[in-house]
């Protein structure tokens, strides 16, 4: 069977599932594309509220087809690169996507694997989740923005054994270092990060792409223009309709219901 993004609706959440199964769902260019192109109209249809990536059956992502790999090697080098540059748009397509994102990760999130699950703004795993950036271990170096996030998450000597020695760490440890947000039994990573899908579906739409946009900024912003940034959000969030659907929400103790 060849490799293909599937998707469907679960009421405001769409789910995109990698399904490529005789590769444990490794990725490849065919699924890049897919994956911006559903981004895309998930971004245009305002009955989508958040998006769930999860792998089928019983892993995640194996990350890169290390046989597709090899025959590249064979080719001029702008084809691999031609690859990774749409990885790498699937990546930003995720991290700029206004609607909140979540990995629901079963078994292994190996190299690319790993890089997209913590593209996502929420990572929900199973208790027997494994991930590890591997590319070390065939004398090769990340990709999908794995070495941005981890710098940004972790410290820089467990950043460096992950990336150098390609070891293995469990969710439960993602969980304790605050990378992997919630941890389920082995089978219902899908249904939990359904379940955080539907409490952010309930929350106002421009008020969750605001911070969205506000956390992809701090990171490289100097606080004077962050502060800036912070005012002009809510400023323009106060000022939209929402705002007065919550607060009033807020005030008579009823639970507020944005359109």
């Amino acid at each position: 069977m060849a490799a293909e993004l599937k998707s469907r609706s679960e009421g405001r959440t769409m789910v995109l599932t990698l399904s490529n199964p005789e590769h444990r769902n490794a990725l490849g260019p065919e699924i890049y594309a897919a994956g911006v192109e559903a981004l895309n109209a998930a971004d245009s249809n305002p009955e989508v509220r958040s998006v769930v990536i999860t792998g089928a059956g019983t892993t995640f992502c194996a990350g890169g087809n290390l046989q597709r790999l090899l025959d590249n090697r064979r080719k001029p080098p702008e084809v691999q690169a031609q690859s990774i540059e749409g990885l790498h748009a699937w990546i930003e397509a995720i991290r700029t996507f206004p609607k909140p994102v979540i990995a629901a990760v079963e078994g292994a999130a190996a190299g690319a694997g790993f890089s997209l699950a913590l593209a996502c703004d929420f990572i929900v795993a199973a208790d027997n989740a494994v991930f590890v950036m591997a590319y070390s271990s065939v004398a090769l170096s990340p990709d999908g923005g794995g070495t941005w996030s981890l710098a940004r998450t972790l410290p820089r000597q467990l950043v460096s054994e992950l990336l150098m020695c390609g070891e293995r760490i469990g969710a439960a440890r993602l969980n304790q270092l605050g990378v992997v947000n919630r941890v389920t039994s082995p089978g219902n990573s899908l249904e939990e990060a359904l379940a955080l899908a539907a409490r952010l579906n309930e929350r106002a739409p421009n008020a969750l792409a605001s911070i969205k946009e506000l956390l992809n900024d701090a990171g490289d912003t100097a606080l004077t223009r962050q502060l800036a940034a912070e005012r002009d959000h809510f400023v323009r969030n106060l000022h939209h309709g929402n705002a007065g659907i919550g607060i009033e929400a807020f005030l008579s103790k009823q639970p507020p219901l944005y359109p």
